[in-house]
């Protein structure tokens, strides 16, 4: 149906509201694109400051790592992950929160590259600055000069990068969604309502319409605030 008084932004073919689909599709496309920026910047953060603050065979290692990553095909080898039977271990698809954990897990893996060599290239700035030379001089150990000079000179990279990752991460579940491999029905992700709007396009555009308009708002929202941060670094 159109959008009417009582459906304001129409229904779809089962008859189900359209805006309350999104505010659910939002609550999981949302919840997957801030998670994962989290996870991935997590293990990126760890993996950068490590290889700066190591040096040498292990940064040598783990930087081949991360060109490995980045030489890998991406889409493919994430739709073959995401079609895997993951019930095995414990994470039965279909399930709204299993599904979630699945992507999140997919998506973090190929994720935190980016992050990781934008820490490592940061930290090793700091890290040749007289002020943390003299600090290692005076004895501070190796927690305290990451924890009180590398890490909050970084933070502000670091942050930029995350916001970005979580654009990059709604998409990625969305295009996941869209081919059947992501969030599955009947639980809403704009993904699988874009997937289920495919034979309503001349119809009733309009379920196609709003979640794909979902999703450009809130990529452009990310950008928006990574921007934000750049600016005020």
């Amino acid at each position: 149906l159109p959008a009417s008084a009582e459906h304001p932004l129409g229904t779809d073919d089962l008859g189900r509201d359209l805006l309350l689909r999104l505010l659910h599709g939002a609550r999981v496309s949302l919840a997957v694109g801030i998670a994962t920026a989290l996870a991935a910047a997590t293990i990126g953060i760890a993996i950068g400051l490590l290889a700066a603050w190591r040096g040498g065979l292990a940064d040598a290692v783990l930087m081949r790592l991360a060109d490995g990553m980045l030489a890998l095909p991406a889409l493919p080898v994430l739709v073959v992950l995401a079609a895997a039977d993951t019930g095995r271990i414990g994470l039965p698809r279909g399930e709204p929160l299993s599904d979630i954990l699945r992507i999140v897990a997919i998506l973090a893996i190929f994720g935190w590259v980016g992050v990781a060599r934008l820490a490592r290239a940061a930290a090793l700035s700091v890290l040749a600055r007289d002020y943390v030379r003299a600090a290692r001089a005076l004895g501070a150990s190796e927690a305290r000069v990451l924890l009180r000079h590398v890490a909050p000179n970084i933070a502000a990279p670091v942050a930029v990068a995350t916001a970005l990752a979580v654009a990059g991460a709604i998409l990625a579940e969305s295009t996941l969604s869209f081919l059947g491999l992501g969030i599955a029905p009947p639980a809403a992700s704009w993904g699988n309502m874009l997937a289920n709007a495919q034979d309503l396009v001349f119809s009733a555009p309009w379920a196609a319409v709003w979640p794909g308009l979902a999703i450009l708002l809130a990529v452009a929202a990310c950008t928006l605030v990574a921007d934000g941060l750049r600016e005020r670094r």
